[in-house]
């Protein structure tokens, strides 16, 4: 924060599980509000694939927790940090307390120059329970799945609609039931379903809350 205690701007939080839309949305109200944007699902991603590269394993704290400090800028822009592999290693190393601690820091120093919108899991009961306006985006179980199935085979990657669907409940009840930070929303959060929106009408809806709670044009 400045001198006198205060951010240099808004902070907008936007939480949720995967493939509820959060990205998505984060990165066009940033673009909108002229605002930094932090995607913090890949430093946790960026953790995960390190430990992997390294060999090691991700529920391993020590492990987890000696690459979260080793962490560099360069290691988010990596075109690999969407495989599954992945996102089952980012959930994993997200739970440890010591590499909570190694990124925390960085994230809320992100945001001290000019405030930010911020998307994750834990960004309006951890990172900021301050913030200016906290979002916590939702969809059904079948429709994010039906999103991240839609998004691999982008990509080119055949995984069945089933596999998808389990692996995200799996991380769903883990990011739930961890110790540190689970996913929830913030008491003051506005829940946002995005099961029967599509990317415009979610974000067309995400503006008019901010405008409205924040008055920004």
């Amino acid at each position: 924060m400045s001198e006198d205690g205060r951010r240099g701007g808004p902070v907008i939080a936007v939480d949720g599980p995967a493939a509820a839309g959060k990205g998505t949305l984060a990165r066009r109200l940033a673009a909108a509000l002229d605002l930094p944007h932090l995607d913090t699902g890949l430093l946790y991603r960026a953790v995960g694939r390190r430990v992997l590269d390294a060999g090691g394993d991700p529920a391993d704290p020590a492990v987890a927790a000696r690459e979260a400090e080793a962490l560099a800028p360069q290691d988010l822009g990596r075109a690999d940090l969407r495989a599954p592999e992945v996102d089952r290693a980012a959930s994993l190393v997200a739970a440890v307390p010591a590499v909570r601690r190694a990124l925390l820091a960085f994230q809320r120093r992100f945001a001290e120059p000019r405030g930010a919108v911020l998307d994750g899991r834990d960004i309006g009961t951890v990172v900021f329970p301050d913030a200016d306006l906290k979002l916590f985006v939702s969809a059904s179980d079948e429709e994010r799945a039906r999103r991240r199935w839609l998004e691999l085979k982008g990509r080119g990657v055949e995984v069945p609609f089933e596999t998808v669907l389990a692996d995200l409940r799996a991380r769903d009840a883990r990011d739930a039931s961890r110790d540190v930070a689970p996913l929830r929303p913030a008491a003051d959060a506005i829940v946002l379903d995005t099961t029967d929106l599509d990317a415009d009408a979610a974000f067309a809806r995400a503006l008019a809350i901010v405008r409205d709670r924040l008055g920004r044009a």
